[in-house]
């Protein structure tokens, strides 16, 4: 299907009013990103250009760049979590389940909800076999977890035209690729509608830092700005709010303290709740059926 032909054109002004329970007006979901990157391929991103150019096997320095994220970043990022008391969504590469054991564990014994993020950091279109891609990672998430894997995040967000229908018969009830909205949307399928939950590309490190190079504390004004309008849009009805994060960018040392700060704003507001994507789906399918 086409982008339309999964969802039609919706004025969010001309919808009914949705309201978060015990008063609430705002849910912040929190997205952390933990990948596996194969030292055999190309490295999905750089901090580095080599000096002749090209793509060199073994990029030592960009695979290293990522890999200090897993090594020192997540554990940084992870006290700031615990300061706040604040869950979050681990959007994980299957086999990263395995090679970084000792973060999967921290997340599941802290509660947090596990989220497809592709077997292995690499486009799903460039994926062999996008259904075993798919399976594979639900399959490890369940093993780790022992729950249903319900959300899906595409590796740099993206999907090729059956995504959604296959996560609905693989048995997915949410996905987070389609940065359309400040609040949850159905998408048509082949059999039934999936979810889509409101992420980010705005306030995502990766966009900030790698992509258009600010500095460290745009990562604290950009959230912090972001927030104060899609809280003061929610005085009608409630808005969803994604923070997203990679311990390889945030988790750096001149980073991180940005990050934090951020929740020091949010949490001055009493009427605002952190949620996972499953808390979130969940309570829109009560307000839309």
């Amino acid at each position: 299907m086409l982008p339309t032909e999964r969802l039609a054109y919706s004025a969010i002004s001309q919808r009914p009013p949705l309201k978060l329970p015990n008063g609430k007006r705002t849910a912040v979901w929190v997205i952390v990103n933990i990948e596996e990157w194969d030292p055999k391929e190309t490295m999905p991103r750089t901090v580095l250009t080599p000096p002749a150019g090209g793509s060199p096997m073994p990029d030592i320095p960009n695979w290293a760049w990522h890999e200090y994220g897993n090594r020192v970043g997540f554990w940084r990022m992870l006290d700031v979590f615990d300061q706040h008391k604040i869950p979050a969504a681990l959007a994980i590469n299957g086999k990263a389940i395995s090679t970084y054991g000792p973060i999967a564990r921290a997340a599941h014994e802290r509660g947090w909800e596990f989220i497809g993020h592709g077997f292995g950091q690499k486009n799903m279109q460039k994926v062999p076999d996008e259904r075993e891609d798919i399976r594979k990672t639900r399959d490890a998430i369940v093993a780790f977890t022992g729950k249903p894997a319900r959300g899906w995040l595409g590796p740099g967000l993206t999907e090729t035209w059956e995504t959604p229908d296959i996560l609905v018969e693989e048995g997915f009830d949410y996905v987070c690729d389609w940065v359309l909205d400040d609040e949850p949307v159905m998408l048509n399928t082949r059999t039934k509608p999936i979810v889509n939950i409101p992420y980010t590309q705005e306030c995502n490190d990766v966009a900030m830092m790698l992509i258009q190079h600010h500095k460290a504390s745009e990562y604290y004004d950009r959230a912090c700005d972001q927030f104060d309008q899609i809280y003061a849009d929610s005085a009608t009805s409630s808005r969803i709010m994604a923070l997203v994060v990679h311990p390889y960018i945030m988790g750096a040392p001149h980073r991180c303290k940005y990050f934090a700060r951020v929740f020091d704003h949010i949490k001055k507001h009493d009427d605002v709740v952190f949620w996972t994507g499953s808390d979130i789906v969940d309570w829109y399918r009560t307000q839309r059926g």
